[in-house]
């Protein structure tokens, strides 16, 4: 069994659209359906959230974040689907959400922490420390009507995180206040994720998210589109969002078996064969995927691809296993990509692997949710470029002809495949 802190299953959420509004109660049954429309605020989510995960949910406005954070919070019931937690949640989706602005913040407190299953004993324990956490000692016993947005997100901020939640759900916690606050949440976030807390927020920050995150979770118009690393996740929403670089590139990016076809997980691993997940250039790599393979189509996979992509799916570098390297009469594979020394580049990177037939058509394919980093010299660029810096008075210098400039030092970044078993 799977040590999950959350778990939904082929969840949808609908919420009926009043295109117009009905004038009457005659109209309003015999017009009914005219007159709503369902709308699917999320449809067949099925998400998985391991225990002490940090995992970030992005999207763009209306994509369904906020409601599927409230559907795995239980504030919402799913139209289908179903979803097991297991631990205390606490929740913070709103701002002021479980907020009474008639009473004072200190009344707020305990009322908020009742809600998230606090005794009073145990709220008249952590009150200090939510208050000074909170930063208002001088108005906690006001009406929260009178407060800013920023004191709203600070107390209910403070009050999430002293229930002692084994799961932590926040709702753009960080996008309401000042930075010195930000930074204190954020060393409250890291302070969990050191005690094995399983923490899922939704923010626009993707900086923030490629920072903390362990895993990235995509909605686009309900549905999820992307599912992995937290690097690659931002880059797949920069290409919905348009602000990405667009490039032409031939790597697949669909991640489908057909019946008779399993593969993965990709597992990374250093030369020794320990698992790994940061490298330095130079370093040797060992990438393997494992494969169940049918009779039926074992005869029909001609060739296996497997291509290196850096963030925005730009291809740096592919391997590929040829007919005669592949076993014949074996249904359980294991694809053995060694690389005996990562090429000079620095940044994060992800791998995707297809069965391809003799048409150059690809059969089934699967790519690393995880990605593994190389790291190199400093500098900006993925790539390290040896070269050579002269400088003298322009008037003395050789000119160069265009036809007789050379291009710098080439780096070539070879890889070797093999497949074993």
């Amino acid at each position: 069994m799977s040590d999950y802190a959350i778990r939904a299953t082929d969840v949808s959420k609908v919420f009926v659209n009043h295109l117009e509004r009905a004038t009457s109660f005659k109209e309003r049954v015999i017009r009914r359906r005219a007159l709503t429309q369902d709308f699917y605020a999320l449809r067949d989510i099925s998400l998985e959230i391991e225990r002490g995960s940090t995992v970030g949910l992005i999207g763009a406005n209306g994509a369904g974040k906020s409601t599927l954070l409230k559907v795995l919070a239980g504030i919402l019931r799913p139209s289908q689907g179903t979803v097991e937690t297991r631990g205390r949640i606490a929740s913070l989706l709103e701002l002021g959400a479980g907020f009474n602005g008639e009473l004072t913040g200190r009344e707020n407190v305990y009322l908020n922490a009742s809600l998230l299953g606090m005794s009073r004993r145990e709220t008249d324990r952590v009150f200090d420390s939510i208050v000074n956490f909170a930063e208002l000692e001088e108005f906690i016993d006001n009406p929260v009507k009178h407060y800013s947005s920023g004191m709203y997100v600070r107390l209910g901020f403070a009050v999430a995180v002293h229930v002692d939640p084994d799961v932590l759900l926040v709702d753009e916690v960080l996008a309401v206040g000042d930075e010195h606050f930000a930074r204190k949440c954020l060393d409250k976030i890291a302070e969990f994720q050191d005690d094995g807390r399983t923490i899922l927020f939704v923010s626009h920050g993707l900086d923030l998210v490629e920072q903390i995150c362990s895993r990235g979770v995509v909605l686009d118009h309900g549905r999820m589109v992307y599912d992995g690393d937290p690097y690659f996740a931002a880059g797949e929403l920069r290409k919905i969002l348009g602000t990405d670089v667009p490039v032409e590139i031939e790597a697949e990016e669909t991640e489908a078996t057909d019946e008779g076809i399993s593969l993965g997980p990709i597992v990374f691993a250093d030369g020794n064969g320990r698992t790994e997940s940061t490298f330095h250039a130079g370093d040797p790599m060992t990438i393997q995927v494992p494969a169940v393979i049918s009779a039926k189509w074992r005869a029909a996979v001609e060739w296996v691809r497997a291509v290196v992509m850096g963030v925005g799916d730009i291809p740096i570098w592919e391997m590929i296993a040829k007919r005669t390297d592949l076993p014949s009469d074996e249904s359980d594979w294991l694809l053995t990509f060694m690389v005996p020394s990562c090429p000079p580049i620095r940044g994060r990177f992800v791998l995707g692997v297809s069965l391809m037939s003799a048409s150059d058509q690809p059969i089934a394919a699967i790519r690393s949710r995880h990605a593994f980093e190389v790291r190199a010299e400093p500098g900006a660029g993925i790539l390290h470029v040896d070269y050579r810096v002269s400088a003298e008075p322009s008037a003395g210098a050789p000119a160069i002809s265009a036809a007789s400039t050379s291009g710098g030092t080439d780096i070539h970044a070879a890889a070797s495949s093999k497949v074993g078993r």
